[in-house]
């Protein structure tokens, strides 16, 4: 056989064998999710090939990270998920992980940062205030037509949003987020349709037009739910979509998000397009839009969990000594054969 040739397979079932860590669980509000969501990007990556161990972990009990792992693939949501958290602790230890990095998973959990950094690179977003404390209510209030939108500034999966019509109403619902949540954030409600870009790598993926049966697009919609209708855009303009597309990748790329990510925007009965927020670790169930818009795009989910993995790896190689060695080396090419019905581990 030819040697390069022989080389060529030999690196090929290396990589066939890396030890792909998959972080789920955790302490967040969007648990229930993110279990739902490890347990198929485990399946995926089992059946790339990879040796796969699914860890539940909390920021009481880091022990998952004391496995042999090659990658960290975290599918976290939420608080210590997406707020940088767990994407700190995977850095001081010098771990190859899946996703952005921690400052910008910090300013992407935060609506408020999102929203001021999409203005300073000239993407519209719905005009908003930040509440903070009660004593900021009075003066923000006064600016508000119903009806508007009353969130937290980090929170995911839609927990305590509140879509405000009657004016009587809007102090009690500021009052309780804050009470509930802390910093809030009024928005702007936009009357029209609700659009999604997922981004992999720098290319944005076919946007998604998301069609709940009720009004709103809440938790039960978005994973309980089987009438939330998911339809691929195909009446916009097409320099309309590409523009969304362009100022999703746009976003992404001013704020440091890396592999992969979800931008949502409204569009108003005029066509024009508002930046909602962005999801530096989106779902991966089978109500997620990420693998819906990878699929469309000829991407099985298996293609999906891959790349992604496939695109910290390059990271990793280009700064070796900044990340701990690959952890199975040869004796893994030697001995993975009888170990490759124990890839799944729990």
């Amino acid at each position: 056989m030819d040697i390069m040739k022989l080389e060529n397979n030999r690196f090929k079932k290396a990589y066939d064998l890396l030890k792909v860590t998959v972080l789920s669980g955790g302490p967040s509000r969007e648990r229930p999710v993110s279990l739902v969501s490890g347990q198929a990007v485990a399946r995926a990556l089992e059946s790339a090939g990879y040796h796969v161990t699914i860890a539940d972990i909390t920021p009481t009990d880091l022990s998952a990270l004391d496995l042999p792992a090659d990658v960290i693939f975290p599918v976290l949501h939420g608080v210590f998920g997406e707020d940088g958290q767990i994407q700190q602790i995977l850095e001081d230890r010098k771990l190859v992980y899946c996703g952005s990095g921690p400052q910008a998973c910090r300013d992407s959990m935060n609506k408020h940062t999102t929203k001021v950094r999409a203005l300073e690179v000239g993407i519209p977003t719905p005009a908003f205030d930040l509440v903070t404390s009660a004593a900021d209510i009075p003066a923000g209030r006064a600016c508000w037509s119903i009806p508007v939108v009353v969130k937290p500034t980090e929170e995911g999966s839609s927990f305590g949003v509140t879509i405000v019509k009657n004016a009587a109403e809007l102090d009690a619902v500021i009052r309780e987020t804050l009470a509930q949540y802390g910093p809030t954030l009024i928005e702007e409600y936009i009357d029209g349709r609700e659009l999604t870009v997922s981004i992999l790598g720098e290319k944005a993926l076919p946007i998604i037009e998301i069609r709940p049966a009720s009004e709103f697009y809440d938790y039960e919609a978005k994973y309980n739910a089987n009438d939330t209708a998911y339809v691929f855009v195909d009446d916009l303009p097409k320099k309309l979509c590409k523009q969304i597309q362009e100022l999703s990748v746009t976003l992404a790329k001013a704020m440091s998000l890396r592999d992969f990510c979800r931008v949502d925007w409204r569009l108003d009965k005029d066509l024009n397009p508002y930046m909602l927020e962005v999801n530096a670790i989106p779902g991966f169930t089978d109500h997620s839009l990420l693998p819906k818009a990878a699929d469309k795009a000829g991407m099985t989910m298996v293609d999906l969990c891959r790349t992604i993995v496939q695109m910290a790896l390059a990271r990793r190689c280009a700064s070796p000594s900044d990340i701990k060695p690959l952890q199975h080396c040869d004796s893994g090419i030697r001995h993975g054969e009888k170990e490759k019905d124990k890839r799944v581990t729990h």
